[in-house]
């Protein structure tokens, strides 16, 4: 009888596991503490579809966070997690204030809207971050039938532009939509970042400054696979179960996305690999600014920075470390920091950008 042949898993064949970019943090692996929570997760049979252990310990998990109402749903992604979340929070005729530079807006293929079937109600906000001023823009024509209901404002933390919410700003969006009958959304991809930036918990960035629902990261942060919607404000959503399974985000084994969180959130995991990106990312920010013919745009708040640089530099740099372009006809690009970034990497980098800009 013919033997099947034999597989082997050497992931040196495919790539190198030392080179590190900085393109996204999307792009950098597992936590060693994470994976080693999968392995415990990985015997015997527990229970489908959230019934399992590890998903029903995870809400005190995160009430510890977040406080005793807290409900979390986990789910496979980022903009899942948005997109179930908004669609909860809405009617068929809703609309969403967000800034026109939103991952909602400008990065979730239309999801939102097409999948949701909700309208968003973009304003300009230079620096990422909406205003009371500027959720006024659009919060308005609420009994108009010819135009979408505005019901939600949705913000992100932190922003696109890697710029952090303090808490009062977070509350005074909040205060300002609340007045007007709207809920509030954070899209949190981020949000471990924004809060080791700001050494706050992570409370004080949603449940205590007025968010309704958040969209919890934890791929940005480590994990495997898996983001989160938690429900801050119970009255805020309806049928988030049926809206989750609707909208193809139900987990099957989801023991494998809880424990991961769970792993993330029980301990200080979420604070110090947010840190260590945070930290990584500020010197990178300082090295940057003494090579000649760089400019960093901002101070980097968070794991991100953003930088002018020529354009060829840039192109050449590129074929030595993964990034992007965030807006290439300026010569702008982004730089973005993992929780298993390492000084070593950060120099070598900033090596390299030196000797692009010398050529």
């Amino acid at each position: 009888m013919a033997h099947p042949p034999t597989v082997t898993t050497d992931a040196r064949r495919h790539h190198d596991p030392e080179r590190r970019g900085f393109a996204s943090d999307n792009y950098a692996g597992v936590h060693p503490e994470v994976l080693a929570a999968l392995a415990l997760a990985n015997g015997g049979h527990q229970p489908a579809y959230g019934a399992d252990d590890y998903t029903a310990h995870l809400q005190d998990v995160f009430r510890r966070h977040f406080g005793p109402h807290a409900e979390v749903f986990p789910v496979f992604n980022g903009t899942g997690a948005n997109v179930v979340a908004l669609q909860a929070m809405t009617d068929r005729w809703g609309a969403v204030i967000t800034p026109a530079g939103a991952h909602i807006n400008t990065d979730e293929c239309g999801a939102p809207e097409r999948v949701g079937g909700l309208k968003l109600l973009t304003v300009p906000a230079p620096d990422g971050k909406l205003t009371p001023d500027l959720v006024a823009r659009e919060a308005w024509g609420f009994d108009d039938e010819h135009r979408a209901m505005p019901q939600v404002v949705s913000l992100t933390q932190s922003t696109e532009l890697g710029t952090v919410y303090t808490p009062d700003e977070i509350r005074a969006v909040a205060d300002a939509a609340h007045e007007r009958g709207l809920t509030v959304h954070m899209d949190g991809a981020r949000i471990a970042n924004a809060a080791a930036s700001l050494g706050v918990p992570l409370a004080a960035l949603t449940t205590d400054a007025g968010v309704d629902v958040l969209s919890f990261g934890g791929t940005k942060n480590g994990l495997l696979f898996g983001e989160a919607v938690v429900v801050l404000t119970a009255d805020a959503v309806r049928a988030m179960p049926h809206l989750r399974k609707l909208s193809m985000q139900l987990a099957s084994k989801m023991r494998f996305v809880s424990v991961q969180f769970e792993a993330l959130l029980a301990g200080d995991l979420w604070l110090r690999s947010a840190a260590r990106a945070n930290a990584m990312a500020a010197r990178l920010a300082e090295g940057a600014r003494a090579v000649d013919g760089v400019e960093v745009l901002q101070a980097a708040e968070a794991n991100a920075v953003f930088a002018r640089m020529p354009h060829d530099a840039a192109e050449r740099l590129m074929k030595r470390y993964r990034f992007y372009f965030w807006d290439e006809p300026a010569g702008h690009v982004r730089w973005v920091c993992s929780f298993d970034t390492t000084e070593e990497d950060v120099d070598g980098f900033l090596a390299a950008l030196g000797e692009e800009l010398a050529r």
